[in-house]
């Protein structure tokens, strides 16, 4: 990949010998294996086992999870925040473990729609809740940079499974709650 980057900055007119450049095709490198490592992991391993017995009905919500993400259109960042709920049916997860499946889905080449549903469907799997959300509000640095160029655009996806679904009180009551 380190050859391809020194390649790129050719291509573009650069020298990738110069003094700034020498050591920016390994950087490059080093950061896209980062930026796509959650290809390499599983949301049933990056949970570990991290569910609970409970006997709470309650609606259980983590928000404002810091998400970064790459575009597959244009490999460009974007950068928002996900919120998710559930109501659990015997079990609960560990509270971090839950910006963690975030991240692994969101260091992959994404797009906002297909990163939501993949949170919410992960998650529905492996807590088998009475009802989940997923709602993420995102800039896209694609209309920021290039295209319609507009910098205060966001977008905002839901996925909604069961109890969220079935019952428009319930939904109303999460999207309430995470702001949407």
């Amino acid at each position: 990949m380190e050859k391809l980057y020194r390649d790129l900055l050719r291509k573009i007119g650069e020298n990738p010998d110069r003094e700034g450049l020498r050591k920016t095709p390994r950087r490059c490198e080093d950061a896209f294996r980062f930026l796509t490592s959650g290809y390499g992991q599983s949301a049933e391993k990056v949970v570990n086992g991290a569910l609970f017995k409970a006997d709470t009905d309650g609606m259980i919500i983590v928000k404002d999870i810091e998400c970064y993400s790459l575009c597959e259109h244009h490999l460009l960042p974007f950068v928002g925040k996900v919120h998710v709920g559930y109501i659990p049916d015997k079990k609960v997860i560990g509270l971090s473990k839950i910006p963690r499946v975030v991240d692994m889905f969101a260091r992959r080449l994404q797009t906002q729609e297909r990163l939501g549903q993949q949170i919410c469907d992960a998650l529905e799997k492996i807590l088998k809740p009475k009802g989940i959300g997923v709602v993420i509000s995102a800039s896209h640095f694609c209309m920021m940079m290039r295209g319609v160029e507009k910098q205060h655009s966001t977008a905002v996806t839901s996925h909604v499974k069961g109890i969220f679904r079935k019952d428009a009180r319930t939904r109303q009551e999460f999207l309430r709650l995470v702001g949407a």
